[in-house]
């Protein structure tokens, strides 16, 4: 199966997109506050609203649009050209490579998915939605606007006049309105449920506010490739939201991560899915590299890059999740894949579609050919995939974890806010079972790379630490600073108050 029609699938089930109209008109109904009862002469179902809300964070499960640019842009995760398959006419190479133009159809996929969960989240705030309904959606419209601050840097907007086009923020404005919601909500957010992070809670918004000052420097800079200041107050608020959330690692790593990961209480935030048809989007995770001839069946696309890998300890117990159970299921354990691949039982060696072994190897180009076309490349699940239901499963798809917080707050401390790392280092690399990394900004940004792989921040981070730009192994050469920022998808400039970003 190949990515274009597990896209559509996605799309289709997950949003009610306005197909007559163009890009700008679904950008346009993303960022209006209408009230729909005035307008249409009917009740607005807000709940229906909030739910949709809800489940537009299904998308960023998706192998592409949010993901991709956070993990495919960097040294994490490539999806080369094999023969025929994933090519899509150079889009997923174009994102590594950082050469992608504005109509690229994952930057405009990604703005219109972003800008329309904003609406669905406008729709219960400006409805008189219940209390409890408002205050979800206010944090959800945070959340959106946060990737697309982190994205695009401007930030549609919609004030009380519904009839002109939609003002915009400044990146700076937007991280400063976005911050300011969010400390206004926090304390009527509701208590984070034990076994279930899926709804709105007060320790997801102290996290996410912990992320805003951790990259307010970014954010704010006169121009995206900075200089970047991150001032102390701005990273002691980053401490405190950290200290005010309310949990703990789980006692292993990939608890994070099997079918019944909801009980991890390590997961602050979460995307819900259950085996009666709404997890389907998270098979992706394993889907979107597994050989064709593999259990579960992939679509042999993804792969990560050799230079990423070997940054691993042989001995971390992240690298790989195994149990009799899995081997028994799918012959190989979760996590990396490289090496020879094995049927279900872990005895009965593979082969690819020509005959040849089912060997993965570390090496892997950009467009790949001959006897390694379905070998190249180091392969992974960073979920272990649900053996009662491969088509529909059960984990969900996690969006903030308290790991990623402490290691926040250790990055903070060390950027200069006030306090010692403590144990946070240490706490984390028992779990794993590696050497502490050293309590530096280099040893943070390596950790953080090791135990956040493929979660959707590597760019994030890249970009914070000096490292995006830079030459590496599959992008022999240093990057034009333009590719810090997404492009406005070249539609939506038809509203005369966004502008293109710099170099585009």
């Amino acid at each position: 199966m190949k990515k274009t029609k597990f896209l559509k699938a996605i799309v289709l089930s997950s949003f009610v997109f306005v197909c007559t109209t163009s890009c700008t008109n679904l950008e346009e109904q993303a960022l209006d506050g209408t009230i729909q009862s005035e307008e249409q002469g009917g009740t607005v179902d807000t709940h229906g609203y909030l739910v949709t809300a809800y489940n537009g964070l299904r998308e960023f499960q998706n192998q592409g649009n949010m993901f991709a640019f956070s993990e495919m842009s960097t040294d994490a995760l490539v999806g080369p050209t094999r023969g025929g398959d994933w090519d899509d006419n150079g889009a997923w190479r174009q994102m590594h490579t950082l050469t992608w133009d504005p109509v690229h159809v994952h930057v405009r996929d990604t703005w219109n998915i972003l800008l329309s969960n904003v609406y669905n989240c406008n729709q219960v705030i400006n409805n008189n939605g219940s209390a409890s309904d408002i205050v979800q959606a206010r944090f959800l419209r945070a959340f959106y606007y946060f990737n697309v601050i982190d994205l695009f840097g401007q930030t549609p907007y919609r004030g009380t006049d519904l009839k002109s086009d939609a003002m915009v923020y400044t990146r700076t404005e937007a991280t400063n309105y976005v911050i300011s919601e969010l400390e206004a909500i926090v304390s009527a957010l509701p208590a984070r449920t034990a076994g279930d992070a899926s709804i709105a809670n007060q320790d997801a918004a102290h996290f996410l506010l912990a992320k805003l000052y951790l990259n307010k420097g970014v954010y704010t800079a006169a121009a995206p490739q900075g200089p970047y200041t991150f001032d102390a107050a701005d990273m002691n608020k980053v401490i405190a939201n950290v200290d005010a959330i309310s949990s703990s690692l789980a006692p292993a790593y990939w608890d994070n991560f099997k079918p019944s990961n909801n009980t991890s209480p390590e997961i602050l935030f979460s995307s819900k899915n259950v085996r009666s048809g709404s997890g389907g989007g998270i098979q992706s995770r394993w889907r979107m590299c597994q050989h064709y001839n593999q259990t579960p069946g992939g679509w042999n696309g993804f792969s990560t890059v050799a230079e990423y890998y070997s940054r691993f300890a042989s001995t971390d117990k992240r690298l790989n999740y195994s149990d009799a159970g899995t081997i028994a299921a799918f012959g190989n354990p979760a996590g990396f894949q490289v090496g020879q691949q094995y049927a279900p039982g872990g005895v009965t060696p593979l082969q690819d579609r020509n005959g040849h072994p089912l060997v993965f190897t570390p090496a892997i180009t950009m467009i790949t050919s001959g006897v390694t076309l379905e070998t190249a490349g180091i392969r992974a699940e960073k979920y272990v995939p649900d053996a009662a239901d491969l088509g529909a499963p059960e984990n969900d798809y996690v969006l903030f974890r308290y790991a990623d917080a402490l290691l926040m707050k250790a990055e903070a401390i060390t950027r200069g806010g006030a306090g010692s790392v403590g144990t946070i280092l240490t706490d984390i690399a028992t779990r794993a079972n590696v050497t502490p990394a050293a309590a530096t900004l280099d040893g943070i940004y390596a950790e953080r790379g090791r135990e956040l792989w493929w979660e959707g921040w590597r760019r994030n981070d890249m970009i914070r630490f000096g490292k995006y730009l830079d030459a590496r192994e599959l992008k022999t050469t240093v990057t034009d600073p333009k590719y810090l920022l997404l492009p406005i998808p070249a539609a939506a400039l038809l509203n005369p108050n966004l502008v293109q970003n710099p170099g585009y």
